[in-house]
This record gives structure tokens, sequence and C-alpha cells, in this order.
């Protein structure tokens, strides 16, 4: 009886010391994105910063963006036309390829691709900068890390995110537009009218980009915070890349789910 009590009290303690630790990191993490927004007027002085961290955490995604967005189209209009000409719908293809990538699939996968290769790479970069005591000699000569090491990436992901998803969604829309019109023979006026006109500015494209603005924000402050925080030692690094990429794609598919609950729950 003693010892299922003490394993029970050694559980609890165990709950609440993660609880607490959860809940110290959450404030310090909000600390954190204040400071970095306290710095950012020197990301807008220094504009070459910034520009170069577009180019680092978006033109280097490109590829991967590009070739997983052209492969996502390809099988999204493949599984659809297999479902719709069932039901002689085949012409609605384009309508399924397109509401389905920029709704969902095109900042969702997105966000996940930009956290896996830009969000690993910016915590690991600044987590080698600490190691290497860089962010300290910075300190030392008087020049905030946060504003010339943190601030210009944040804003870079922050920057290149939505367009990353605007780009696999136009990929996405292009590959579905050759398997089924070029390849399968679905009518291409049919195609591209009734995307056309089912296809909202508002509820579509614009939520969609609004989701991959909010994705591209959590993602870059996911990956400075832990790149920052990380233990100064080679161990310290790889966990805070992996805290970074699992943490990113966990809070991708929350906040969709939350963000998909407001802005569609009306149609």
């Amino acid at each position: 009886m003693n010892g299922l009590f003490n394993g029970l009290a050694a559980g609890l303690r165990q709950v609440g010391e993660l609880t607490i630790n959860g809940v110290w990191r959450l404030g310090f993490a909000t600390r954190f994105l204040l400071a970095v927004l306290l710095a950012s007027g020197q990301s807008v002085r220094r504009i070459h910063l910034t520009i170069r961290e577009l180019y680092f955490s978006g033109v280097l995604s490109l590829l991967i963006i590009i070739v997983s967005g052209l492969f996502v189209g390809l099988v999204l209009g493949l599984q659809g036309y297999d479902i719709l000409q069932r039901y002689g719908s085949a012409d609605a293809v384009g309508v399924m390829v397109a509401l389905s990538l920029l709704r969902e699939l095109g900042p969702v996968i997105a966000g996940l691709l930009f956290a896996s290769r830009a969000g690993s790479a910016i915590a690991a970069e600044i987590g080698l900068m600490k190691t290497t005591e860089q962010l300290k000699a910075m300190d030392m000569m008087a020049v905030d890390p946060i504003a010339r090491v943190v601030a210009p990436r944040f804003w870079g992901g922050v920057l290149s995110m939505p367009l990353l998803a605007a780009l696999f969604s136009a990929m996405g829309i292009f590959g579905g537009w050759l398997i089924t019109v070029v390849v399968i023979g679905v009518d291409d006026g049919a195609f591209w009218s009734q995307m056309q006109s089912a296809v909202e500015f508002r509820y579509d494209v614009l939520n969609g980009v609004i989701k991959s603005l909010v994705f591209g924000t959590v993602v870059s402050l996911i990956a400075v915070f832990e790149g920052y925080d990380c233990q100064p030692t080679a161990e310290g690094v790889s966990r805070a890349i992996t805290r970074t990429v699992v943490t990113s794609a966990l809070a991708i598919l929350a906040l969709d789910f939350v963000l998909t609950s407001f802005m569609f729950r009306g149609l």
C-alpha cells in the first residue's frame, strides 16, 4: 500500500514539475517575443539583414516547396478524378484541387516543410552561435544579439512563409491541371471555369494567406526561441532542433483546426 502511494506521489510530482516547466517556458517565450518585437526597429533600419534572412529562409526553400507542391497536386488530381467520375462530376476536379490546396493543404504542408527545412536551420544556427559564445561576445561589445541575430531571422521567416505557401498552392493547381487535363483528358475549359466560379478570394485565398502568416510567425518564433534557449552543448543544439520541428508541427496542426473553426463555421 505504501509502495502504491509513493508511486502515485512520484507520478504527481513529475506531472506537476512538467506543468510548471511548461508554464515557465511559455511565459519566457512570451517575454522573448516581446523583446524581439521591441528590437525589430534595427531590423528595419538594417534592411539588408532581413533581406539576407529572406533569402536563407525563403529562396533556399523553393526547391522542396515547388517539387512537393507539384506532386501533391498530381496526387490530388488523380484521387479527385477517380472519386468524382463515379458520380459524373469529373469536370469539377479543378474545384476540388483548388479548394483543398488554398484552404488547407497549401498552408499546412508548406508550413511543415518550412519548419523542417528553414526552422531547424535557424535553430541550429542560433544554437551554434550560443555554443561558441558568439552571442556573449556581441553582448560584451554592446551589440544586442536579439536585434542583430534573432529579429532578422524571425522576420525573414514571417515574411517568406506566405510566399512559399502561395507558390506551393500554385504548383499544386498546376500539377492537378497537368494530370487531369493533359494526361487524363478532362475538358480544359470546364477545369478552369468551374474553378474560377467556385473559388472566392475572401473565403478561400485570403483565409489561406492568413493561415500561412500565422504558421510562419509561430514557426519562426519557435525556431529562434529554441535556438536562443538551448544548452550550449552539441547535445543541447540537437535537442533544440528536434524540439523546433516537433513543436512546430504540433502547433501548425492545432492552429489549423482553430483557424478553420473560426473561418468556415458560417459557411
